[in-house]
This record gives C-alpha cells, sequence and structure tokens, in this order.
C-alpha cells in the first residue's frame, strides 16, 4: 500500500500543475483542499498530518514567484520529496532523481567520471569514507576522514550528500577544487583535482614471502556487481598456491552489495553460521547466514581495517573476527552499520531507504561504533610518502 500511496501523491501533483494551473475551490484555494490524515490500509494506522500549509506553498510559490514563468514543477515534486526525508535525520534515507539515480547505477556497476573518493555524512558534514586505489583522489593525497568544507566556492554545510556528490562529481579532464579540513591540522588545504574515467578495482592478488612461507596478500576494493567473480578467481590462485595464510585487506574499502559479502563470507565459514543480523528495531531480525563453501577456512587469516572500511567491508570484517576469532589490525572502521533497500521509483527516480541496522554474529552494532582493532596500528602520512605500510607488516609478522 505504500508504494501506491507514493504513486498516488505523485499523480495528483502532476495534474495539479498540468498545464501550469490547479483546481481552485472556494477562497482561491486548491479544491484538493486539506489532508489532514493519511492512512496505511496495510498496516491500519492513521497519521495525523495537515498538508494545508505544503498547497498553500505551493500555490504562493507558483503565484508570486518573481520567475514563475520558469518554475520546474515535476523539480519541485523531487524537492518536496527529498526534503521530506531530509527530515528524517538519516543522511542515507534518500530520493534519486533520473540523473542521480542512473549514476549511482553505474557506480555499482564499476565505472563512473569524477575523482575516485567514496564519500559520506558524518556528524553532519561531507566526510571522505575512501579514496579508490590508484584514482585522482588517492594520488592528490585525499584520506579517509577528510572532511570537505568546500567545493569550489561551494560551502557544503547544509548540502544532502548527493547534492555534494553531484558537485564533485563531473566530466573526465576537467578540475574540482576541494577545501580539506583533517585531523591534527591547524588550518585547512585546498587540493586541485583533475576528474577521470574510474574504473573501480574488484580485487589484488599478491603473494609475499615472509621467511620460508607465502602468505597471500588479497586486497578487496569494493563489493560491486563483480567482486564475487573476481574474488572466487584470486580465491582458486590461493587454493592453487603454496600460501600458508591470508591477509586479507579491507582498508579504504566502502561497501556495497550486502550479497557480495555474504558470498565471499561464505569462503571462509561453514554453512551453520551466521554472517551478519538485520536488525529492524521492532523486534524483526533477520540473519543472513554463510552458504558453507569453507574453502579458505582452514588458512590462518589476518584482516585490515581502516576509517575507509564500511558497510560490506565492516559485516565481512565482523563476520569472519567473531566465527574465526580472525584478528583485525590497524585503525577504527567508519561505522556505516545501517540496511537500505533500493526502490525503483515511476519516472526514472529510486528511493534509497534505511530500513534496520547491521550486527555482527555476536550482536554487536556495527552502526556510530564500527569495529575497532584487536591490534591498533597508524598509518601516517610520513608512511604513505615513504612507502611504508606498517598495518600490513604487523599483519605480517602475526602470520609469521
Amino acid at each position: 500500500m505504500k508504494k501506491i500511496l507514493y504513486l498516488i501523491i505523485g499523480l495528483i501533483l502532476i495534474a495539479a500543475s498540468f498545464s501550469g494551473g490547479y483546481w481552485y475551490g472556494q477562497n482561491n484555494r486548491p479544491a484538493i483542499e486539506r489532508v489532514i490524515g493519511l492512512q496505511n490500509l496495510e498496516q491500519n494506522k492513521v497519521s495525523a498530518v495537515d498538508f494545508d500549509i505544503f498547497w498553500d506553498t505551493w500555490v504562493r510559490v507558483q503565484e508570486k514567484f518573481v520567475n514563475r514563468a520558469k518554475l520546474d514543477y515535476q523539480k519541485m515534486v523531487y524537492g518536496a520529496i527529498a526534503g521530506m526525508l531530509s527530515s528524517l535525520e538519516d543522511p542515507y534515507t534518500i530520493f534519486m532523481t533520473p540523473e542521480e539515480n542512473k549514476d549511482f547505477s553505474q557506480s555499482l556497476q564499476g565505472n563512473l567520471e569524477g575523482i575516485g573518493a567514496e564519500v559520506g555524512m558524518r556528524k553532519g558534514m561531507v566526510t571522505v569514507i575512501s579514496p579508490l586505489a590508484e584514482s585522482p583522489a588517492m594520488k592528490a593525497g585525499l584520506k579517509a576522514g577528510d572532511k570537505i568544507l568546500k567545493v569550489g566556492e561551494k560551502i557544503t554545510a547544509g548540502l544532502t550528500i548527493d547534492e555534494a556528490v553531484n558537485l564533485i562529481r563531473g566530466p573526465k579532464g576537467t578540475e574540482v577544487l576541494l577545501t580539506i579540513a583533517r585531523d591534527g591540522w591547524s588550518e585547512t588545504k585546498e587540493f586541485k583535482i583533475i576528474r577521470a574515467v574510474i574504473n573501480i578495482p574488484v580485487v589484488k592478488l599478491e603473494m609475499k614471502p615472509v621467511g620460508e612461507k607465502d602468505i597471500a596478500y588479497l586486497a578487496l576494493y569494493h563489493f560491486t556487481d563483480n567482486s564475487y567473480l573476481e574474488f572466487q578467481k584470486a580465491a582458486q590462485e590461493i587454493l592453487t598456491s603454496k600460501a600458508s595464510g591470508i591477509i586479507l585487506d579491507l582498508r579504504n574499502n566502502p561497501g556495497g552489495y550486502l550479497e557480495s559479502a555474504v558470498d565471499i563470507a561464505s569462503w571462509f565459514l561453514t554453512s551453520d553460521q551466521v554472517v551478519v543480523t538485520e536488525d529492524y528495531g521492532n523486534g524483526k531480525k533477520k540473519e543472513h547466514k554463510s552458504r558453507g563453501i569453507n574453502k579458505l577456512g582452514s588458512y590462518p587469516a589476518v584482516i585490515l581495517i581502516n576509517q575507509g572500511s564500511a558497510s560490506a567491508s565492516e559485516i565481512l570484517a565482523g563476520a569472519l573476527r567473531d566465527n574465526k576469532r580472525n584478528k583485525l589490525v590497524g585503525e577504527k572502521s567508519f561505522g556505516k552499520g545501517s540496511v537500505q533497500e533500493l526502490e525503483q521509483m515511476p519516472g526514472g527516480t529510486s528511493l534509497k531507504i534505511t530500513v534496520a541496522k547491521w550486527l555482527t554474529p555476536s550482536g554487536h552494532s556495527i552502526m556510530d561504533d564500527g569495529l575497532e582493532p584487536d591490534v591498533n596500528v597508524d598509518f601516517t602520512v610520513e608512511d604513505f610518502n615513504n612507502g611504508l605500510d606498517p598495518q600490513l607488516d604487523k599483519a605480517l609478522e602475526l602470520l609469521k
């Protein structure tokens, strides 16, 4: 019934604005004058809502706005929906226009144009979750946790995350100027970044010699459509190698599809083990269990995480630690522990809505808290500039 309700409201707005006019009733007001109750027949619940102020505002804009001849009614409808969702104060519940929906779909398929950084909202500020490997953002020196204060001359305070992303993205070869604040800095700095076609990497596999042993270093950069297929190929290489242990690098992995995380976890877990639980907040919970492939389960493993490890990467790291006692090394993860459902809406739009929060198998809520590493190791700018990786070094040491 909820989908029908959205559709009905949308049809009313479109019909009412057809040819730039309304059906008017008494006192020159819309005939649909007062909507004071919306009922969800499926749930048999009534919410007292007064829509009078909405229609009054709509009509006054139509009648008095100085550029009313240029009003875009469809854009106004989209803005009304976006404003309603912003009142929920959840940065992950968003409405996407057809253009935004198309860009989002392309990002999950693994290619787009921009600077190659995943961004999110933290404490009301547009924040870098992670720069993607080999991206313009990473090469320019952006780091997980950086706060984007301005894009060009546009201040990001008050923008939604999608509005900020739309400013940052752009055609390849063009330049964007970001004003960045970073913990430990006494003043902000400006980063000039040339946008490019971003082909999101999925996996990277290397064999790291440690004494007489070989350790498989497997980096997962994203959980996109093709992540599981690429992971399978890498896993088969590990199985046919002489590797005696695995380092699973989830640093700067901003997440993606839940199904990919569950499928990859299944290579390490038996079929009776929980990967993650969805908590819907009303007493209802749903467990996602391993498919029990378990071909990598016998290998000693260490997982690398940092501030850029979010969402699906936190699910995978939490599942392996809780079920197999694999150690997490690095820095505290981002804490993106909520569940979004993506619904395709009329006209090529979509609605991404938070419906639950993630719990690790032990019951730990990832939201806000994130995952604390078992072994905390910093990775400084000096380390990066000198080609050092103390977090990876610690993981190799643990697997000796």
